[in-house]
């Protein structure tokens, strides 16, 4: 839960410890996009072709600080055995297991890529707003629906029926900040600022913060959004901070506290366009974003008056909350809550690629199709280019060349009931993470876990 929440609760908030996240050198690409600049000891970074023209800007100076080799140095000596073994412990296996997670794989980025079929890097604007003016058809089908009918047998079925479908506007929106729905920066960010604007999410300071978590992932520090709590914070929280960040379902509804105030031990804002998510070049970016936000709210208050108040709640308050929780629910389980312990990284351990490969595929069954595909998740932070509906046929393509990087998704019935296990599951075990070691894994607090012991 966000350190605002925490002092209104009168918890003690977190200090500010970690340091700003590592930002990628761009350089204009030939066809007037952007791409990356290789990392130190050669390893490759993605070599993207998105538009960005519009929120990209050039004053802004991405520096990389972190990079792995591309191989892990031989293990020997006691120090080595002993920290190998420690590391294998870690993460569920045994010495004589024959893949480790935590290794450098021996394929590049530019080997993943050539796999996927020149079509799938192909955005379609006309295919992706047909998603657009499927979804708001159905959101308005359904508030007519419920406010005719009106009636109390209804009413929760049109609740997880709208909350879901607001969780498919954020997707398409998410789709507009990465620059997948189309090459055009200005259609780009109209659509996205009226989707998220929608639904109360500030689209810039938002696109910006989750481009920081793209170019992070998978690193103990830097990572953007669910990122671990290095032990020693995680032993200077209180009992109640623990069972607000570690039982369900308590983190499912963070996502509006994070975009006020961020994750635990980060400081900043999603709305003001001073915070230290954005540099001055974006000031105005953030404003926009900020304004269409106020001016939702507005309209939400001003309906409020026209309508009854209750029917508000019933219409909009309501859905929004399920809508937080899908969102929430999704995105951590995309990082979370695999059988097999996912490994995190710091320092030369880390890089785009092998932080890429700690995401996780799951499946949701129906609605897969409603919220776009987006439990296709590796393929995705790989390459977040690639638009949404080529997201399957890209991740089949690339497979093979994954191999045991990549972690099969569990098959769901229509409704994906089974991710709740997994979600508290996730919970119960995944904790803290070593405040040391570059390669390190989540660690078990056995007072938080019940029965599970530390070792788990």
């Amino acid at each position: 839960m966000g350190s605002w929440v925490l002092m209104e609760c009168g918890l003690k908030p977190l200090p500010h410890v970690f340091s700003r996240p590592t930002r990628f050198n761009l350089a204009t690409a030939p066809n007037g996009g952007i791409s990356m600049l290789a990392g130190r000891r050669g390893e490759d970074l993605p070599p993207l072709s998105l538009k960005f023209r519009s929120w990209d800007h050039p004053q802004r100076r991405w520096s990389l600080g972190v990079s792995a080799p591309l191989k892990v140095a031989p293990v020997s000596g006691e120090e080595d055995d002993g920290r190998h073994a420690r590391l294998m412990e870690e993460r569920g296996g045994g010495l004589d297991d024959h893949f480790d997670p935590g290794s450098a794989p021996p394929f590049k980025l530019a080997d993943i890529r050539a796999a996927i079929p020149k079509h799938c890097w192909v955005k379609d604007p006309w295919r992706s707003m047909s998603y657009v003016v499927r979804d708001v058809v159905v959101v308005f089908g359904l508030a007519a629906a419920a406010a005719y009918l009106n009636n109390w047998v209804v009413w929760p079925l049109y609740w997880a029926a709208q909350g879901t479908m607001f969780w498919a506007l954020f997707v398409l929106g998410h789709d507009c900040g990465h620059g997948s729905f189309s090459n055009n920066p200005k259609l780009n960010s109209v659509v996205g600022h009226l989707l998220h604007s929608s639904i109360l999410v500030p689209y810039h300071g938002w696109r910006i913060s989750h481009r920081t978590h793209h170019q992070n992932h998978g690193h103990v520090e830097n990572d953007e959004s669910w990122h671990p709590l290095p032990e020693k914070i995680f032993r200077s929280l209180d009992a109640v901070t623990k069972i607000l960040r570690f039982t369900a379902p308590f983190p499912m509804f963070a996502y509006p506290f994070y975009l006020w105030r961020r994750s635990p031990g980060k400081s900043g804002s999603h709305f003001h366009p001073s915070s230290d998510l954005f540099v001055p070049s974006e000031k105005k970016d953030v404003i926009t974003s900020t304004a269409c936000w106020m001016a939702m709210v507005g309209l939400l208050v001003g309906l409020s008056f026209v309508m009854d108040p209750v029917q508000i709640l019933k219409l909009y308050a309501v859905p929004y909350w399920i809508f937080v929780m899908w969102l929430d629910f999704v995105t951590y389980l995309h990082h979370h809550g695999h059988e097999d312990k996912v490994p995190w990284y710091r320092g030369e351990e880390w890089s785009y690629l092998r932080g890429g490969l700690t995401t996780l595929d799951r499946d949701y069954g129906w609605i897969n199709n409603i919220h776009h595909d987006i439990g296709t998740h590796v393929i995705h932070h790989l390459f977040p280019q690639i638009p949404h509906y080529h997201l399957i046929e890209a991740t089949e393509a690339a497979r093979p060349v994954l191999g045991k990087y990549y972690r099969e998704p569990k098959k769901s019935a229509p409704l994906p009931f089974h991710l709740i296990g997994t979600l508290v599951n996730s919970l119960k075990k995944d904790h803290y993470v070593s405040d040391t070691g570059d390669v390190v894994y989540y660690q078990t607090d056995s007072s938080l876990s019940g029965s599970l012991s530390s070792d788990e």
